[in-house]
């Protein structure tokens, strides 16, 4: 009972500081952090405060649309309060019956507020409404409408755009859970597959990648997260995918590959992090998007393939089956790419026949040393 707590114990406790760090998580979030950012750099946030707005999470973002109608609603209804003040229309003036109030029946704060309230969201004036009494009231009208449309078109227009962002439509495009390691067309790649959940296409769609990892220059210079480039087709190439299907990328493991000195059982050992980029067009909307995954060590299986999901019915239609999208089998691949092209070359001189031409025949006399 001891060995099997210490056995979950160090499995869940332990083996989650033991974890590789990721820059770029399974759903396409970054995890990065930026700290010492001085005050002025800060403040272009507040500049561009469109951008800032969408960036804000949901619950942030409905704290500032709240809070924009509030404060103001409440600021105006201060005002308001004020112009009743200074003009003596409140009832503790004890105005007389031939006064004119700027604004009629203010009798305080509350009322003040619910007067703000009706206009600013121009609902119409019923039991309270303005005189022509005060041009202050007159001016201070004019000001709160104009700022009521500018904040509604503000916020109305954030929300929306929070909407419609492409960000959302990335969430419908999924790649497969593993990379795979294993011969295609005679060449040892690197497979992806990924898939797009709507029947409405990407426009446009490329796929690259990008190595990270931590190399050390000739000069002894450390760069952490060093990028390298991992160009990906298919069989019909990497530009202007007819994505309708789901479609397995691969990448070619020749001379020019950062993968072609790993071999099958120094894999799980290397530190890096394979991150695929998918960019496109929304055809519903032509707004670009970018779907982005990342792959570690532990996540790329050498020696497997992925299985089929693409069928056709007796009705003649296609089906796909995304119950076996991640699933893989094993086959046999090469241990390395190296062993791969060794084994090609060898099979191409035997073919070619190379003669060697260190080798000198030269012919022997048969002597008969026993004759008697």
């Amino acid at each position: 009972m001891f060995k099997h707590l210490r056995k979950w114990f160090v499995t869940h406790i332990f083996g989650h500081s033991q974890r590789r760090t990721r820059l770029v998580s399974k759903d396409g979030r970054c995890n990065i952090e930026f700290g010492n950012v001085d005050a002025q750099s800060r403040f272009i946030f507040f500049v561009d405060i469109w951008t800032t707005v969408l960036d804000l999470k949901w619950r942030y973002k409905m704290t500032v649309f709240i809070t924009a109608f509030l404060g103001s609603w409440f600021l105006f209804g201060l005002l308001w309060y004020v112009v009743a003040y200074i003009h003596k229309d409140l009832p503790e003036f004890f105005p007389p019956d031939n006064h004119t109030p700027c604004v009629e029946n203010i009798n305080g704060m509350t009322s003040a507020f619910l007067f703000s309230l009706e206009t600013q969201v121009t609902i119409g004036y019923g039991f309270r409404f303005v005189t022509e009494q005060c041009t202050t009231a007159i001016f201070l009208l004019i000001f709160q409408s104009i700022l009521g449309v500018i904040i509604n078109s503000f916020m109305c227009g954030a929300i929306l755009a929070k909407i419609s962002r492409p960000k959302k439509r990335a969430k419908t495009i999924t790649f497969s859970k593993n990379a795979v390691i294993s011969k295609r067309g005679g060449k040892l790649c690197l497979l992806i597959r990924v898939a797009n959940l709507r029947k409405s296409l990407l426009i446009g769609s490329h796929i690259y990648g990008k190595l990270l990892k931590t190399t050390i220059t000739p000069e002894g210079e450390t760069i952490i997260l060093d990028q390298t480039n991992i160009n990906f087709v298919v069989d019909a190439g990497n530009e202007n995918l007819f994505f309708i299907s789901p479609l397995t990328i691969y990448h070619i493991i020749d001379h020019n590959s950062p993968f072609f000195h790993m071999a099958a059982e120094t894999l799980s050992q290397q530190d890096f992090e394979l991150v695929v980029f998918l960019d496109g067009t929304v055809e519903s909307t032509s707004a670009t998007c970018q779907v982005r995954t990342s792959y570690v060590p532990e996540e790329v299986l050498w020696g497997y393939r992925f299985v089929p999901i693409v069928s056709k019915t007796k009705e003649g239609k296609y089906r796909v089956d995304f119950h076996n999208f991640s699933k893989t089998v094993e086959v046999e691949t090469p241990h390395c790419a190296m062993c791969l092209y060794n084994e090609k070359d060898a099979r191409t001189r035997m073919k070619r026949g190379y003669d060697n031409p260190n080798f000198i025949f030269s012919e022997v006399d048969e002597t008969d040393d026993t004759k008697m």
